[in-house]
């Protein structure tokens, strides 16, 4: 297969979601390459644990630190959670229904696996 052939395909839900975490990981700043890693690597476990409410508010809980994490979830498109804003995720989170929130909950597991996975591969001591 050629490449011009490759290129018109389109991606794959999973494809799109490892591109997004490769894109936002690469854009943080070095100075908060730590805060970072650890909020992305609780991310999923607490999402599991307290669901995605919760994971969410941990998030915001740390701040200036978990800003930027926002900002990635919010920018992940996840299904019923379009064109939110780091500000409003938690909002609409909350309202989403019961269908609805079950969704967007295995797909931001799915985002926060796609972080983690580029954390661990761009960070210096993997």
């Amino acid at each position: 297969m050629t490449r011009m052939n490759a290129e018109k395909k389109p991606l794959l839900r999973d494809q799109q979601r490892a591109l997004h975490a490769y894109d936002a990981v690469g854009k943080v700043p070095k100075t908060q390459h730590e805060d970072y890693e650890i909020a992305v690597n609780s991310l999923g476990a607490n999402i599991l644990r307290s669901g995605l409410c919760a994971a969410i508010a941990a998030v915001q809980r740390r701040g200036e630190r978990g800003s930027l994490l926002l900002d990635h979830l919010a920018s992940a498109g996840v299904p019923g959670l379009e064109g939110v804003t780091a500000n409003d995720l938690a909002k609409r989170v909350r309202e989403l229904d019961a269908d609805a929130y079950m969704v967007a909950t295995r797909e931001m597991l799915k985002v926060a696996v796609w972080l983690k996975r580029a954390v661990q591969a761009t960070s210096g001591g993997a």
